[in-house]
């Protein structure tokens, strides 16, 4: 529990945003974590809930606090220690000894999941011999020391019918008419979609020896953390509901509500096809609030059409993949704290609309 209020000028924040950017460029994960610990001291946020949602150790954030009252913003930054330029290099012994912790996973060396990451190779040569690599470099450096980034074996995937005529049909006319009846409306325009989050994990590429390939802990549940969205095409606004019962015609319509209930704005709703969507109940639903909600049907096999999805694929490759939840409220968090990241980042959110964006729409 911190006793005292961190302020930051308008200067300092600036300074501070700057290095985040110049951090997360460089793949410095250990100085991302750091300014954004101190971000949210000065926001007032509890060292234990800054803990918890960075998965670092509160004696870890105090560390960093005190650097920088001490020494200020340089404090926070990694220093390359080679004189020349050059990056330092790790002895025979540092790199069995990394050999062991790569093999071993990252959960044996304090990470919380179960897929190593380049950056994250990164910051633990760094944390534990003091060794800087750019991120670049650390593929190769692996790559010597023999590993591969290989991925586990079970994948889904599908084949699309040819639909390709009513894509076509989609982007070149009903997109131009939704985007300029928003426009005139002054309306959300919101792309919707759910997902459901599998406490059995899934999995991804991840860094292991070669010719042994990972296996990654389950718990064997088949039980799933499901979530509505909406993400909204003008303001990168995200409204969502979590939820443990079914996906229904039900659940659909009260989140759907409460998304009404939230705003006086027009909205005008993008959703594919799944049933409930399109179900006798949801079109009295829709009926009823016609004069503020209007919907359109995305074309058939086309999740690329859809920018939630791209927010869907990133929580799971940030948040779940290779992750490994003993019991159902270890998921839940987890899931919570990616979506309570997103929330309020119309920026990110913003971004995910870029195929929109860069499509010729008078």
């Amino acid at each position: 529990m911190l006793y005292f209020r961190l302020t930051l000028s308008k200067f300092e924040r600036k300074s501070f945003f700057k290095a985040l950017s110049q951090a997360q460029k460089s793949g410095q994960l250990t100085v991302v974590n750091r300014i954004r610990a101190i971000l949210a001291i000065a926001e007032g946020k509890d060292i234990d809930d800054i803990a918890a949602i960075l998965r670092v150790s509160k004696e870890a954030i105090r560390q960093w606090l005190k650097k920088y009252l001490a020494e200020g913003l340089k404090a926070l930054r990694i220093v390359r220690k080679s004189s020349g330029g050059y990056p330092g290099k790790l002895t025979k012994t540092q790199k069995r000894q990394l050999i062991k912790w790569v093999t071993d996973g990252p959960q044996t060396v304090g990470f919380s999941g179960a897929c190593w990451r380049s950056p994250m190779i990164q910051e633990l040569i760094y944390s534990k011999f003091e060794v800087f690599y750019s991120v670049k470099y650390i593929s190769q450096l692996l790559k010597n020391l023999g590993f591969s980034y290989q991925k586990a074996r079970f994948a889904v995937g599908g084949k699309d019918p040819d639909n390709q005529l009513k894509r076509e049909e989609w982007l070149k006319r009903t997109w131009p008419e939704i985007l300029e009846k928003a426009r005139q409306k002054k309306a959300y325009l919101l792309f919707g979609d759910e997902v459901s989050f599998p406490q059995w994990g899934s999995l991804t590429y991840t860094w292991a020896p070669k010719g042994q390939q990972p296996t990654v802990r389950t718990s064997g549940n088949r039980k799933g953390y499901k979530v509505f969205g909406l993400i909204d095409y003008f303001s990168g606004e995200f409204f969502y509901k979590t939820l443990e019962e079914r996906f229904n015609s039900e659940t659909y319509k009260a989140f759907l509500w409460d998304v009404l209930k939230k705003t006086e704005k027009q909205i005008i709703l993008i959703q594919d096809g799944a049933p409930y969507h399109t179900s006798k109940a949801l079109k009295v639903f829709f009926e009823q609030f016609k004069y503020r909600l209007t919907v359109y049907k995305l074309p058939s096999y086309s999740p690329d059409f859809n920018p939630i999805e791209k927010l869907w694929k990133n929580i799971k490759t940030g948040e779940i993949h290779l992750h490994y939840f003993p019991t159902f409220d270890a998921l839940k968090q987890k899931v919570e704290e990616a979506l309570l990241r997103y929330f309020g980042r119309k920026k990110d959110i913003l971004k995910l609309f870029g195929f929109y964006n860069d499509l010729k729409v008078a």
